[in-house]
């Protein structure tokens, strides 16, 4: 199976290894990611201005290659995730912001929200099966307990992600038990890391993410695993002895492609 993959940009530079373990887990799994040729970035934040337009273009040409070639988009990094999703949910259900936005592009290129639009996690879950995935594991990381960091981007706005439940989700905790693992149920995995108020307030997010691995670890954690690399950047910068991971470098590690990734 061959999908669209929209990689962003920080796993095209300070987080590279996350974008060769999330391709070669795939290719394990039964699932290409074909980049998208001359992708831009998505522009980091969903602006909710509707007559923001410019800003939302470069998620409006990922989601319109993909639908050129009759594959569903999947993003790995949570907030290209949020971002593309909901300016596929605005051409959806905006008809003013749709119009404006074909206005851009030529008649025949317009385009309308036809592109299912998948975080890794939903890939690995709908589309896969964590059933499947379970029988795939070949370093299953058994008596290690693992705390789901959710973070802000990945379920809200829950009417337009449509991820899981927002107060109370399950998708990265069945994703820990699939691998092997104990997942960890804490109070602060919803909560925010800070990552966006770091340049303005490092106090701030210091104090954020201090809380949230404070919490994780007296629940009983051994570490942390999060979809966003912002929250991943964020909580090793300000965090202590707690391991914070990506899903998918656990994935990997799990289904024994981490070795290949070296270089």
């Amino acid at each position: 199976m061959k999908v669209s993959y929209f990689p962003g940009c920080t796993l095209k530079n300070k987080a590279i290894d996350l974008d060769i373990y999330a391709r070669k887990s795939a290719e394990v799994l039964g699932v290409t990611l074909e980049e998208i040729e001359e992708w831009q970035c998505c522009g980091g934040v969903f602006s909710t201005a509707r007559d923001e337009i410019a800003t939302k273009l470069a998620s409006v040409r990922a989601l319109k290659a993909a639908h050129e070639k009759n594959y569903p988009l999947v993003t790995v990094c949570s907030a290209c995730h949020n971002v593309i999703k909901q300016t596929n949910h605005a051409m959806q259900n905006d008809a003013e912001f749709a119009q404006k936005v074909n206005n851009y592009m030529a008649p025949e290129d317009a385009y309308n929200g036809e592109t299912q639009v998948y975080h890794y996690l939903e890939l690995l879950r709908d589309v896969i099966g964590f059933d499947t995935i379970k029988g795939k594991v070949v370093n299953p990381l058994k008596g290690q307990k693992i705390a789901a960091y959710y973070g802000c981007l990945l379920l809200r706005p829950s009417s337009t992600m449509q991820m899981d439940d927002p107060e109370n989700p399950h998708i990265m905790e069945d994703f820990i038990s699939a691998i092997g693992a104990q997942p960890v149920i804490y109070a602060l995995r919803n909560e925010c890391c800070g990552g966006y108020v770091t340049m303005e307030s490092p106090e701030l997010a210091k104090k954020k993410s201090d809380a949230i691995l404070e919490n994780a670890k007296a629940a009983g954690a051994d570490m942390i695993v999060t979809a966003c690399p912002l929250c991943r950047y964020n909580l090793l910068k300000n965090g202590t002895d707690m391991p914070v991971l990506y899903i998918t470098e656990l994935l990997a590690q799990a289904l024994g492609v981490k070795e290949d990734t070296n270089g």
